[in-house]
């Protein structure tokens, strides 16, 4: 791991010709890398998904975070965004799509880049790293960490834009690593395991590790929720998957 870094804000053409605030690291020094969409959380785009994106970048990979919150809320905290995101009732799918395939488009044109793209999500983008996955061909490899609301509907006070999407997996185009939690309940070892079956009658590649005594978030250093040994095998998991798939 070499853990020389540049990391800026910029901003990208999203959905609808759009432009929306994004957050990039990349490693210096590397003549040739893959690359990673990272998609935030529910909570927005906040310091620590930013922090994900440097971690990427430390080891070999370029990276991009976009925005999906700064339409509702342009220039506001990441606080602020999210609950206007909420009131307007999330993030719409195509918009989603948008985004991720804009972000993936910067990360490809990049000097050095290898043209190979994953993407990861955590919570909300979990699921939304599933829908990228079945929804752009161009993706290699895509990583869904405790993604609910796949298979189950979200309950009510949730955002409307959080339904089911287990009718795209057919289109699912690339590997799936998915990373959960046995303590969680969105999702439930239940519904991992029936998208693992659905998939597995699909044919679709992928690979499922749930972690005992690991809830919901266990990937988050700084929520009561972190689990320092499933989140260390879980990143193991990560560079070994990025490894094979988006590997110059």
């Amino acid at each position: 791991m070499d853990e020389a870094l540049t990391a800026e804000t910029i901003t990208i053409t999203g959905h609808g010709g759009a432009e929306i605030e994004a957050y990039t690291a990349r490693p210096l020094g590397a003549d040739q890398f893959g690359s990673v969409v990272v998609i935030h959380h529910m909570p927005g785009y906040d310091s620590e998904t930013k922090e994900i994106a440097r971690k990427f970048a430390a080891f070999g990979y370029a990276a991009v975070v976009p925005n999906l919150h700064h339409r509702d809320a342009p220039g506001a905290s990441s606080d602020d965004a999210a609950a206007a995101n909420r009131a307007n009732d999330g993030v719409p799918d195509d918009q989603l799509v948008g985004d991720v395939s804009s972000a993936a488009d910067y990360l490809r044109a990049l000097d050095g880049s290898n043209g190979k793209i994953g993407v990861i999500g955590y919570c909300s983008g979990g699921r939304q790293a599933f829908l990228a996955a079945c929804s752009i061909p161009q993706l290699d490899a895509a990583v869904d960490c405790y993604g609910a609301f796949i298979i189950n509907d979200a309950p009510a006070g949730l955002p409307a834009t959080l339904k089911p999407i287990i009718g795209l997996a057919e289109d699912l185009a690339c590997p799936l690593l998915g990373l959960f939690g046995a303590d969680d309940q969105m999702p439930s070892p239940d519904e991992t395991g029936e998208l693992s079956r659905i998939l597995d009658g699909l044919g679709k590649e992928h690979e499922f590790h749930t972690y005992e005594g690991a809830g919901h978030a266990f990937f988050a250093v700084d929520r009561p929720s972190y689990r320092v040994e499933a989140a260390n095998d879980g990143w193991d998991k990560i560079w070994d998957f990025y490894g094979r798939y988006l590997a110059s």
